[in-house]
């Protein structure tokens, strides 16, 4: 939309949305999907995981986790998951009810986010079906993967 900056060497996937005076500073990726919304502030180097919704007006100075709604103030917070996007996108309710798991295990529970990866990362042997895996796999990689910390 107008005023949106992508700095260099920024990549942004597929079906994303920058709303109005989206910053992007240098080396920062979005990832399929996202929605970054108005006047949002990205610091370099971070990632924004795929299907995020980020709301108007966040800085962010952290990796967005994917799936997540993550908004306001400069002490972000990652809201939970972005039930609506997801169902839109074609989210089964065992691929919700999965990744609603995976975030109440990292946000809501009280081990911290190494702790919370191995928990996730069990939860996905007890999964008879890969395709509800598969978004909880990504998740866990992503977290494991992450060079600046997490949004949580």
């Amino acid at each position: 939309m107008a005023y949106t900056h992508i700095g260099h060497d920024s990549h942004i996937g597929n079906g994303c949305i920058l709303a109005n005076a989206a910053t992007l500073a240098g080396h920062v990726i979005v990832e399929d999907y996202a929605v970054v919304g108005a006047l949002c502030p990205v610091h370099q180097f971070c990632r924004i995981g795929k299907y995020a919704y980020i709301g108007g007006g966040t800085t962010i100075t952290q990796d967005v986790l994917p799936y997540s709604l993550t908004s306001i103030e400069r002490n972000n917070h990652a809201y939970g998951l972005n039930k609506v996007g997801l169902e839109r996108r074609g989210f089964t309710p065992a691929q919700l009810k999965a990744l609603r798991h995976a975030y109440r295990l990292l946000q809501a529970s009280k081990l911290n986010p190494t702790d919370a990866l191995a928990a996730i990362r069990a939860t996905l042997a007890d999964s008879p079906d890969p395709a509800t895996a598969e978004p909880v796999a990504y998740l866990a990689d992503f977290i494991a993967n992450s060079h600046r910390g997490i949004i949580k």
